[in-house]
């Protein structure tokens, strides 16, 4: 599954369904996060969203993307992430699936590392009393310009003890 206009009106339907459901209208504003949500294939936060949308002259509150985005958590189309102290970040469901994440725990940049084979080693993975919904798997360590910064901060330090 891939953000392809075929995979976006197969989440548009789950959405609406989902609207329908609980009884709620699928308002323009709701439309527009949607469409922005899935126009995107990295993370991305509230923030984010709201930037994007502006961009477009399209103007919602901070609130209609705050609950949009909540609905979509609740439906299943999204996911929330929050690694290290970083502001929470969401990404479609479909794409955290197929993902790792490597995150650097002294800059706090995230990079994506597509693992087709975690799909395969957690599909049969039962835990008792529990529903997995989906598996992520999080790398924490340096990235290499964090490694190389400190790496000459080291050196001057080094240098100046030397003298």
């Amino acid at each position: 599954m891939d953000s392809t206009p075929g995979y976006t009106d197969t989440l548009q339907k789950i959405f609406s369904e989902y609207l329908k459901n609980r009884k709620l209208r699928n308002t323009v504003e709701r439309s527009t996060i949607f469409a922005t949500v899935c126009q995107t294939k990295d993370l991305f936060t509230l923030e984010m969203v709201g930037q994007r949308l502006e961009e477009k002259k399209f103007h919602v509150s901070r609130a209609s993307i705050h609950n949009t985005i909540n609905l979509l958590l609740e439906a299943q189309i999204v996911v929330r992430h929050q690694f290290t102290g970083m502001n929470v970040q969401y990404e479609l469901k479909h794409l955290a699936e197929k993902f790792n994440h490597a995150i650097c725990t002294h800059c706090g940049a995230v990079r994506k590392i597509k693992n087709d084979k975690k799909t395969a080693v957690f599909a049969d993975y039962k835990i008792p009393k529990f529903t997995v919904e989906y598996a992520a798997l999080h790398f924490y360590g340096i990235c290499s310009k964090c490694k190389f910064r400190q790496i000459q901060k080291n050196r001057k330090h080094k240098s100046k003890l030397d003298k």
